[in-house]
């Protein structure tokens, strides 16, 4: 039975409302739960007959196991899939509006600077989901030209120093294709700053036809330093919480696995990579690795992206183990998202300015 995130099975509705509540009491109380449960608390107008049944096809269909020798059933990974994807109710991802107030004025007290806001958001996410979160520093979509200086070495060797609008220093040394004195790589230098200001890579090689092939070479080759730092794993910066979520695990393995990605030693960049097209404000949710990342197979994880289009994006991660309280995440992540996405607006300008 292929019960992959892309393909999962149909149910009735009966089966719906078993498997919702089985993944809801096994998120409160981490115990197989049984049919006689379910009808005494929820499902009195069904006999435990007829719910075992039912509890024994979604076993057949990979969304519920049995653990051990237990008479009661746990969901599965495709089973919390299942829930998160076509069970989860709107209102289940709603925070009281009263614990939004309560947050939002938080972050109004917060001093104005990226630093404070990222580390309220750790905080509040932690705290709010009783799990662990990260955050990752706003990051320019596409990196900029700011500023470059030539410096003379020896023979046709030259130190690129490169500043890019974002603040980062590049040093790299190039070897052209003739030599030139300080003076000549001076004089290039203070052109490429009065004329390529605010130019991404793609732009800097468009711009490059008009000038001459020595100045063509060193542009290209400031395009391959901006692209190349566009392709650099984005380090995770800001993290809390991780104490009080390893006490949800009932494993080992799941735990290091939780410490390992908090601590960033477990290789989310490849994950986070895969997030570059997501809109800000959206709220994606990875179920156990979704059968393509080992590293993270016995973890839920519920992420949003922040930040003011074409401009600078940071990402909000929660982490979990897999029967993590799904839509109180999903609503947190969705709503810190949102006020970091309207404090950097308030701080850093417009969102519809043109990219150029």
């Amino acid at each position: 039975m292929n019960t992959d995130a892309n393909h999962l099975p149909e149910l009735t509705e009966r089966q719906e409302k078993i498997l919702t509540l089985i993944v809801k009491e096994y998120t409160n109380r981490s115990e197989p739960v049984g049919s006689r449960l379910l009808a005494d608390q929820y499902l009195g107008s069904i006999s435990s007959a007829t719910i075992r049944n039912e509890m024994a096809r979604l076993e057949e269909l990979g969304l519920l196991a049995a653990p051990h020798t237990s008479a009661g059933r746990i969901p599965t990974e495709a089973g919390y899939r299942y829930f998160v994807k076509r069970l989860l109710s709107v209102a289940e991802q709603e925070l009281p509006d009263v614990e939004k107030r309560l947050i939002a004025e938080q972050f109004e007290r917060t001093p104005g600077d990226m630093d404070a806001w990222m580390r309220m958001a750790v905080n509040t996410l932690a705290r709010t989901t009783r799990s662990a979160a990260l955050v990752t520093p706003p990051r320019s979509t596409l990196s900029r030209f700011k500023h470059l200086a030539l410096i003379s070495t020896h023979g046709r060797m030259v130190m690129m120093v490169l500043v890019l609008q974002s603040g980062d220093v590049r040093q790299q040394m190039l070897t052209l294709t003739e030599g030139l004195n300080q003076e000549q790589l001076t004089a290039i230098a203070n052109k490429f700053n009065a004329t390529y200001t605010g130019m991404t890579a793609d732009q800097l090689r468009t711009a490059a036809a008009q000038d001459s092939v020595l100045e063509r070479e060193i542009l290209e080759l400031i395009a391959d330093t901006l692209e190349d730092f566009d392709q650099t794993p984005q380090q995770l910066m800001y993290r809390d919480g991780l104490s009080d979520m390893l006490v949800e695990f009932q494993d080992t393995e799941g735990a290091q696995q939780a410490v390992r990605v908090i601590e960033g030693q477990s290789g989310l960049e490849p994950i986070i990579s895969t997030m570059h097209n997501q809109a800000i404000g959206e709220v994606r949710v990875m179920i156990a690795g979704e059968g393509r990342w080992d590293q993270i197979r016995h973890l839920g994880m519920v992420w949003s992206r922040y930040g003011v289009r074409g401009k600078a994006v940071g990402t909000l991660i929660i982490v979990g183990p897999t029967r993590m309280r799904y839509g109180r995440a999903i609503s947190a992540a969705g709503y810190v998202a949102g006020l970091m996405s309207n404090l950097m607006i308030e701080a850093y300008g417009n969102p519809d300015e043109d990219e150029g």
